[in-house]
């Protein structure tokens, strides 16, 4: 890939913090946008902001073509069998209430079994615990291995007559191991257990399939994979999505209304209400366009170079570094500790150089607990980051060191 070409798409890349260039290794919590897509932000702004669906008038017309080519977008890009089958939401942690609070219904009675992972982001564990609380159904936890892979013999022994659900990530936001999900679903269907994935931290670095995974439901946030905030996607097979009640009611998701009985608009329609953000639903198309023309697997082998090389500069030139997470194929992320450094304070200093990097607990408080620490510092990369970067980061954290140690 011709970095120095893709990095002038990113103005904000050329920015300087403390007179220093700003090194960007939070991709993790949320990407860069890329200039095509904030321009197909100010277009839509500027020349097609009106509402979606039902205007007669051309600028209703012409926003609601550009919201539905970015569903069909999305539809060949998951490889999902309908549109129909995908619902625009805020993110994924909407799309995850969505199915907990209109499936989960459904489905969970008291007494009942769901399986979550030990390595679940919040978005992922909150939503079935306030379920939990007014059902009364129980959560089963999978553990994970000293290399931070999931522990499947445990997995397998998990189901029995009253489990009803599995949700677990597709990659560990965390750890960045990729769970073998494809495996994981097959297991669970054997048993006749829908599956839900949390894509959020693969969709920006896998080419997802959810016809090939055999996914019951695909989440993922536009703004972890180059995209615009406030957008994200839940794909749901067709034959769960009819069965399912609204998440939410008002305007947009209804077919008709009275007093005595309401009727439903048709798939995915109902599952969308009130206005949404059609000029950011858009946009996704742009960055689905960007992913697709660098290619999401030279995306992925270029930031596994970065990963490597910075892993292996860690572990032979920081004394006392501790990375969390050294499964094989792991997504490009370092969740590290230097010695009894705190890790807020080894990311205020690399701010001070410069270097952007995330820490604390992740929204993953009980991987931590597993892990035995409070948080950790975070780096992780995207396609517009350079092995240049990565000598800076080292050079930060060898001078951070040197200070706290």
């Amino acid at each position: 890939m011709d970095i120095d070409k893709i990095r002038s798409e990113f103005p904000i890349l050329g920015r300087q913090l403390y007179k220093r260039p700003l090194v960007y290794l939070d991709n993790t919590a949320t990407s860069q946008t890329p200039d095509r897509v904030v321009k197909a932000i100010v277009d839509g702004y500027t020349t097609t902001k009106a509402n979606v669906h039902r205007g007669v008038h051309t600028l209703s017309q012409e926003a609601t073509e550009l919201q539905e080519n970015a569903r069909r977008r999305v539809k060949e890009w998951i490889n999902a069998g309908s549109t129909s089958e995908i619902v625009f939401t805020r993110g994924t942690t909407e799309a995850l209430n969505l199915v907990v609070s209109s499936m989960g219904w459904m489905v969970l009675s008291e007494g009942d079994e769901i399986i979550l992972t030990v390595m679940e982001h919040h978005a992922n564990i909150v939503p079935w615990q306030l379920l939990q609380q007014r059902i009364g159904f129980k959560i089963n936890v999978v553990p994970i291995d000293e290399c931070g892979q999931l522990k499947l013999d445990v997995y397998r022994s998990l189901f029995n007559e009253r489990t009803r659900l599995v949700s677990v990530c597709h990659a560990s936001n965390v750890l960045g191991t990729v769970n073998p999900v494809k495996e994981m679903i097959a297991e669970a269907h054997s048993h006749g257990v829908p599956v839900v994935i949390d894509g959020a931290q693969a969709a920006p670095h896998i080419k997802i399939d959810v016809s090939d995974l055999d996914a019951d439901f695909y989440t993922f946030s536009a703004h972890k994979m180059y995209g615009p905030t406030g957008v994200g996607v839940l794909y749901g097979k067709e034959k769960w999505l009819e069965k399912m009640p609204p998440y939410q009611g008002g305007g947009e998701m209804i077919a008709s209304v009275s007093f005595e009985k309401t009727t439903f608009a048709d798939l995915p329609y109902k599952f969308e209400a009130g206005t949404p953000d059609f000029i950011g639903i858009s946009a996704l198309s742009k960055a689905i366009d960007f992913m697709d023309e660098l290619g999401v697997d030279n995306i992925a082998a270029h930031e596994h170079e970065l990963l490597d090389y910075t892993t292996r500069r860690m572990m032979d030139e920081i004394p006392g570094v501790r990375i969390f997470g050294t499964a094989p194929g792991k997504c490009a992320i370092i969740s590290f500790l230097v010695g009894d450094i705190h890790h807020y304070d080894m990311g205020m200093l690399l701010d001070k150089l410069g270097i952007a990097v995330r820490t604390g607990h992740h929204c993953a408080q009980p991987l931590m607990h597993a892990l035995g620490v409070e948080g950790v510092v975070r780096a992780s990369f995207a396609a517009y980051n350079t092995k240049s970067e990565c000598d800076d980061f080292i050079a930060g954290l060898k001078r951070v060191t040197a200070i706290l140690s």
